[in-house]
């Protein structure tokens, strides 16, 4: 099991958009396989600035979600409206590779 972190900065204006598209799509997100937990975050500084937190079985899983439909129509919804680059990080907690 690893954990997928990525930071979304968005233009101002998108916000409400993005929270919307994100509603609509979290369970499927969600009940995608290999998919253990999903939870979104957001800046307490900057509220244009937002975080997945995901929790996958294996790698496997996650490049699977990756090159699904799903992503694709999730992404190419979101990639539009940001403001900078995603940024992503994968990885493990520490107890759980003791």
């Amino acid at each position: 099991m690893f954990t997928r972190i990525v930071k979304m900065e968005f233009e101002p204006k998108q916000i409400a958009s993005f929270l919307k598209n994100f509603e609509e799509v979290k369970e499927k997100i969600r009940n995608f396989p290999g998919c253990l937990f999903l939870e979104l975050y957001q800046d307490k500084n900057d509220n244009t600035i937002f975080f997945t937190y995901s929790r996958w079985n294996d790698e496997t899983n996650l490049e699977a979600y990756r090159n699904s439909p799903l992503f694709k129509e999730v992404w190419s919804n979101t990639k539009p409206m940001f403001r900078e680059k995603a940024a992503a990080w994968s990885v493990d907690t520490l107890d759980s590779i003791q």
